[in-house]
């Protein structure tokens, strides 16, 4: 059994679309190595299901190679955008896989945690320029970010920026009396760990 990073941008086809569907053909990868490497595909292979083209991109869930050596019937579709006027029914040029939803992780695993794990250096996809849509992922790769998916977030991962502080109102040190400091009631203490 081998391992394989897919990349889909959601709003074309994510992962909760992938969980409606149930299977889907992995049609329009123009890449020859991406396609090559969907040609080295067994059933039973598992997939991480990547989110790209958004902010932060990163693995959503998992899926399974259920169907190989499928024609990819976009290349005959004038309509489509994947259409490609040298491809014939007689000598197809593309061809791809079928995919079968496994499960969506509990928690997404975006692209900066990858980069702070260790073990996940060698991956392809955290490699500058490498921007293939199907990409090859060690079993001891695929194993571990099934499990960061598995875990509550670490603490040093930012889902979002940390709010900015309210700039407080210009006051002159002569209106801030000892009565008046005393009698403002204190703000509670907020924990900065979720």
């Amino acid at each position: 059994m081998s391992h394989w990073l897919m990349k889909s941008e959601p709003d074309t086809f994510g992962i909760s679309d992938l969980a409606r569907v149930k299977i889907e053909p992995w049609t329009g990868v123009r890449n020859y190595m991406a396609r090559n490497h969907m040609r080295r595909m067994a059933v039973g292979d598992g997939v991480l299901f990547y989110h790209s083209s958004v902010d932060p991109p990163g693995v959503a869930g998992l899926a399974r190679v259920v169907r190989v050596n499928v024609v990819d019937e976009t290349q005959f579709d004038p309509a489509s955008k994947y259409f490609d006027p040298k491809a014939t029914r007689e000598k197809p040029i593309w061809d791809c896989v079928e995919v079968e939803y496994v499960k969506t992780l509990p928690r997404f695993v975006e692209l900066g945690e990858l980069r702070a794990e260790p073990a996940l250096a060698d991956m392809l996809v955290l490699k500058r320029g490498m921007r293939l849509s199907v990409q090859p992922v060690a079993a001891a790769e695929y194993a571990r970010i099934v499990a960061l998916g598995e875990r509550a977030a670490p603490p040093f991962v930012a889902t979002s920026p940390p709010p900015k502080p309210k700039a407080k109102p210009a006051t002159s040190r002569a209106s801030r009396t000892p009565s008046a400091r005393s009698k403002a009631p204190g703000k509670p203490r907020r924990s900065t760990r979720s």
